[in-house]
């Protein structure tokens, strides 16, 4: 009884009788004669070693599946509707088969209760269930994750390193490995078509990934040839057990969940190679990165190829260069030179929303670039981000150059005393800030050590929140219409570990809620994902090669008031307590004598984000302007007779002349749009 009790919700596995293979699942399949590779070389020994501890768990579980009892249960659809079904028996790849065939065809992993869920793992009592397909976030996020596995799996038989990290990423996924050899120089292009090459034959094979749950005694056994695994499982892993995944003879440490099996992936590609560190640490381990791209339909991947030689030809870094905007130079890794033509560019973008904060009730401050570590100790950022920050000693004391600008603006928040009647109280700043990224991150203007935010904090109370972001949401929405920029919008709720009080926090949720509905904005949830000290609001952008970046950010913060002591006065109190009763008893309260005191919230809000990031995406998303806004001009010219000589004066000006930069044609183009119904394409 104690046996099954251990066991019961640890283990499920995949029936081979459920997905047809052309391997067995046994052992290793021998990649070598199935492509006819003379030079692979046998299966490294640890495959066989990690193998046999499966196989004894596997027929712990089996025994224990067959002894559950068929409960019936209830499963819930989107829609509402319910369908029966029996707890570890019915899937819910098995419910889709049964709503529609080519929701099944389609689908790549389950929602249950929540919770992303294999499509072939029973269901264990009552629950909620939703099928996702590539097309969504969470969807392509799985598919990503599983072809990694594949990867993986390629990697392992054509070299025998040890595996470390293998995420999905924003497009796509990579594997890091070790290479035991001490002479090797990393992988070129014949590589990658070996890769390839295995890769497309596991895919052919429709490996099933089967999922295991484990204790970390048994996972540092099964890892122990593995140092890389051992530090994860040590380091990483605060609970119990956790979970393997097994695809072919790759049994992998991984929390899932992943696709049925391999032949789900029918279009796979290997893009690149580099080095990377252990962890990012320069002084760690040298590994082997190698990233790929995956799709579900070869159509995608042909589509995905074309757009990779669009971003060539549009890369920001090249048309910089090109068009006498800025450059980079070694003396000064990640901080851009930005010449006059690209200081316009940059300057219009600031001069843009300046123009919007005096419409918006925001006051525009300046804040030092260099603070003592006193400062960073009270906010947090010296113990949880100071690896991050540029510290320079002065007179035995340590500074650092500031990475973001809510502190300062905390220390004027606290310089007098406010009123109820002060807030919100907006301060807006163009501070320069900088971060110590590692140099193998930096990216043109999109990675980079020194650059300067459209940086907002809103100090208000709870009250106000919902107002506040609702006018964030219209600024948001002002500001990327002008850019004809769409975008998502996710909200970021409550996680495990959080600070506050629950109740404070659901009626912040709420708020951010009614702020998006009554916008009449589309949003998507996402559970656990807001920081430990608020929820937030994340926005994405799409550009022009259909690329998602994240600029924009609305964050409510009810950590740093309380780190800094922030209070306002208030001339009734309802409550006894400050947004979850935090003392202020040192508080000065000498010119409210009668007020009570109560702590504001903070709304951190960016609307560009970066002004070199955003520079880089305006870059390359208009870099074929004038084309696009010939056939506009045309048709103007049409509808438009009278202004025609002086539409043709202003073409030639901004587009065709000299000093015709991306900012020039970006205003044209939206120009000439404003009098024609003519769509973006």
């Amino acid at each position: 009884m104690r046996i099954a009790l251990r066991l019961c919700s640890r283990f499920y596995s995949i029936s081979k009788s459920i997905i047809p293979t052309t391997m067995g699942i046994e052992g290793p399949c021998d990649l070598a004669s199935a492509l006819g590779e003379k030079n692979l070389p046998p299966p490294p020994e640890f495959i066989a070693y990690r193998d046999k501890l499966w196989q004894k768990l596997r027929r712990e579980y089996d025994a224990f599946v067959a002894s559950q009892p068929r409960s019936p249960i209830q499963i819930t659809l989107p829609d509402g509707a319910t369908i029966e079904a029996k707890a570890w028996e019915t899937t819910p790849m098995a419910i889709a088969q049964s709503i529609n065939k080519k929701l099944a065809e389609h689908a790549v992993i389950a929602r249950v209760n929540g919770e992303l869920w294999d499509l072939l793992r029973p269901f264990e009592k009552d629950a909620s269930l939703e099928i996702l397909n590539f097309d969504s976030k969470d969807g392509q996020y799985v598919f990503w994750h599983s072809s990694a596995h594949v990867l993986g799996e390629a990697l392992e038989q054509a070299y025998g390193g040890h595996l470390c990290y293998g995420p999905p990423v924003e497009e796509g996924f990579y594997y890091d490995m070790w290479f035991p050899q001490k002479d090797h120089k990393g992988l070129n292009q014949d590589d990658h078509s070996l890769l390839d090459n295995i890769c497309r034959q596991i895919c052919k094979e429709n490996q099933p990934f089967e999922r295991l749950e484990m204790s970390k005694e048994d996972l540092l056994e099964m890892f122990a040839y593995n140092e890389f695994k051992c530090r994860i499982i040590r380091n990483k892993i605060t609970t119990p057990t956790t979970t393997v995944y097994r695809c072919g003879p790759l049994i992998d440490l991984c929390r899932g969940p992943h696709v049925r099996h391999t032949g789900c992936i029918k279009a796979m590609t290997v893009t690149k190679s580099s080095s990377a560190y252990w962890e990012g640490r320069a002084d760690a381990e040298t590994l082997q990165r190698v990233y790929g791209i995956s799709f579900p339909d070869p159509k995608r991947l042909k589509e995905w190829k074309h757009f990779q030689e669009e971003a060539i030809k549009r890369d920001h870094r090249k048309l910089g260069v090109e068009q006498k905007l800025f450059f980079f130079h070694e003396l000064s890794p990640g901080s851009c030179f930005f010449l006059p033509a690209g200081a316009h560019i940059y300057n219009t973008l600031i001069s843009f929303i300046r123009s919007e904060y005096r419409r918006r009730g925001f006051q525009e401050v300046i804040t030092p670039n260099i603070y003592n570590s006193s400062l960073w100790e009270i906010s947090g950022h010296w113990q949880h981000y100071s690896e991050n920050m540029f510290k320079i000693d002065i007179e035995k004391q340590q500074f650092g150059l500031k990475p973001m600008n809510c502190p300062g603006h905390c220390l004027m928040f606290a310089k007098e005393i406010r009123s109820h009647r002060d807030l919100p109280l907006r301060f807006a700043d163009f501070g320069v800030l900088h971060r110590n990224e590692f140099s193998g991150a930096l990216t043109g203007l999109t990675r980079v050590r020194r650059f300067q935010q459209d940086d907002a904090h809103i100090f208000c109370r709870e009250d106000q929140i919902k107002d506040e972001i609702k006018s964030c949401l219209d600024f948001l929405r002002c500001v990327y219409g002008v850019f004809g920029f769409t975008f998502e919008l996710y909200l970021s709720t409550r996680p495990e570990k959080f600070m506050g009080e629950p109740e404070l926090w659901d009626r912040a949720e709420t708020q951010l809620r009614e702020s998006m509905d009554e916008m009449g904005l589309r949003w998507e949830l996402n559970p656990g994902d807001g920081a430990f000290y608020g929820p937030k609001i994340d926005i994405t952008i799409m550009d022009a090669l259909r690329r998602r970046h994240q600029c924009a950010t609305i964050q409510l913060d009810f950590q740093m008031p309380t780190r800094f002591s922030l209070v306002y006065a208030c001339e009734t109190d309802p409550t006894s307590t400050m947004n979850g009763g935090d003392s202020i008893a040192h508080v000065p309260t000498t010119n409210h004598p009668e007020a009570h005191l109560r702590r504001p919230v903070i709304i951190h809000r960016a609307i560009l984000g970066s002004v070199e990031r955003i520079m880089a995406i305006l870059t390359e998303s208009f870099a074929d302007c004038p084309q696009r806004s010939e056939g506009i001009f045309n048709e103007i010219a049409h509808k438009f007779e009278p202004e025609r000589e002086l539409l043709v004066q202003f073409q030639l000006t901004f587009v065709n002349g000299p000093s015709g930069s991306v900012l020039d044609k970006l205003l044209l183009y939206r120009s000439l749009r404003r009098l024609t119904s003519t769509p973006l394409r």
